[in-house]
């Protein structure tokens, strides 16, 4: 039903099939879904690749990865991969979601317990949380403050100072809820989504709602339908219009004045709930079509078609530009207002590289974070052209997905336990 959470199933043909077990990990914030599964599933993926024995590196201070083509991006001599400035282990608890690594404030954190945030210059810890961050759960930075579902599962999402660890900010739904998951923020409000309890202490529905960055009152808040789901959301805020998407494959949009459902549009089982926003367009991977939506209304902006059938992956728009790969490991910007093609490159294809489902910038440097071993890792491409400077990579075999974040001095590139600070 138009302006609802659908709640119904579609299998759109693609050429991925339902999500595997491990994606379905990363996905579903923790809950009752790791608990259901064993240690021996996890390694399962549709993007699978052989991996080397864990510790196959030997010691913890890896040498620089693959040689790349061109210079720049705190390249090594001859494109060789830089050496890392420090490596740390960690007590990171991650799911492959690519908001469980920030940096700001000064240091870099990552979803763990304890939640232990480390001094970006040196690797040294600035401060712990012995509670740590909900399994699955984000994240969330706002400009100076880092909010997280509360680890006691009170039913309280707190705020804290990325560069103390101090609590600055607390809100608690109501004790009819449980579990409320911060999603997105904006400069005057968390948004969270939670289950509603019942009386026999079951939930069938959930509630998604705002609160009050400054006094944590609860701003409006609004049912969903029956069969809608608290996991697997993807959350974005622009102006007036909240963004998610979540397992149902429903790209949803928000009024965050009052709560109402503006739109909702069917996405690709293809898709697993990734977007893009830029300015007043959600631009949106479904299958092999890139489509932009305006946030206003839901109407097609432009679109954007791949070769040879190949299907569009995780999009970021970074400094005014697009960047996206498919699964032929085409990769492109995209100018994001008209869908007009700036480059396209095969440089992945050519060098023998897995495709980045993360991305960040910093110089002129694009910097891509891989699913799996070994033909992947952190991936420094010239962002003007898509040639690929140089790889990392810490040849551990470990199966988590990488993650990178950067604070615009160093690039923070995170695999299973180990967390790896390398000049840009």
């Amino acid at each position: 039903m138009a302006g609802r959470d659908d709640t119904s199933d579609d299998r759109t043909p693609g050429a991925f099939g339902p999500p595997s077990r491990r994606r379905v990990l990363r996905l579903a914030g923790g809950g009752l879904a790791l608990v259901a599964l064993t240690a021996g599933t996890v390694g399962c993926d549709e993007d699978a690749v052989d991996v080397e024995e864990p510790g196959s590196a030997g010691g913890d201070e890896p040498k620089g990865g693959g040689e790349g083509s061109g210079d720049g991006g705190g390249a090594g001599e001859k494109g060789q991969a830089p050496e890392p400035l420090w490596t740390k282990p960690t007590s990171a608890e991650t799911y492959g979601d690519n908001d469980e690594l920030v940096a700001a404030g000064g240091v870099v954190i990552a979803s763990g317990s304890p939640l232990a945030a480390l001094d970006a210059a040196t690797g040294g810890q600035k401060w712990s949380l012995p509670g740590g961050a909900v399994p699955g759960a984000p994240l969330l930075l706002s400009e100076d403050t880092l909010y997280l579902a509360s680890s006691e599962y009170d039913g309280s999402v707190i705020g804290y100072a990325p560069a103390s660890g101090k609590e600055t900010w607390r809100s608690r739904l109501g004790k009819e809820y449980r579990q409320p998951r911060p999603i997105a923020v904006d400069e005057e409000q968390v948004y969270v989504i939670a289950e509603i309890l019942e009386e026999d202490g079951s939930s069938r529905t959930n509630v998604i709602a705002a609160l009050n960055s400054t006094t944590g009152r609860v701003a409006w808040k609004e049912q969903r339908d029956v069969g809608t789901e608290q996991n697997g959301i993807h959350a974005a805020v622009r102006g007036r219009h909240l963004v998610y998407t979540d397992f149902k494959k429903n790209l949803t949009v928000r009024d965050t004045a009052s709560g109402g459902q503006v739109w909702t549009h069917k996405t690709t089982k293809t898709n697993y709930g990734f977007f893009t926003v830029h300015q007043d367009l959600v631009i949106v991977p479904q299958g092999n079509v890139l489509q932009a939506f305006n946030l206003a209304d839901g109407k097609e902006k432009w679109s954007l078609e791949a070769s040879d059938g190949a299907l569009f992956r995780e999009p970021a728009v970074l400094e005014d530009v697009l960047y996206v790969a498919d699964s032929a490991r085409t990769m492109r910007a995209v100018d994001p207002r008209t869908g007009k093609q700036l480059w396209k490159s095969e440089a992945l294809a050519d060098a023998g590289l897995q495709v980045p489902r993360q991305y960040v910038k910093a110089g002129d440097t694009l910097y891509g974070a891989t699913d799996l071993d070994k033909q992947g890792g952190i991936i420094a491409m010239d962002a003007r052209t898509g040639a690929v400077r140089w790889t990392f990579n810490d040849k551990t075999g470990d199966y988590h997905a990488w993650l990178v974040a950067t604070d615009g001095k160093r690039v923070f590139a995170l695999h299973g336990k180990k967390l790896h600070a390398l000049p840009v």
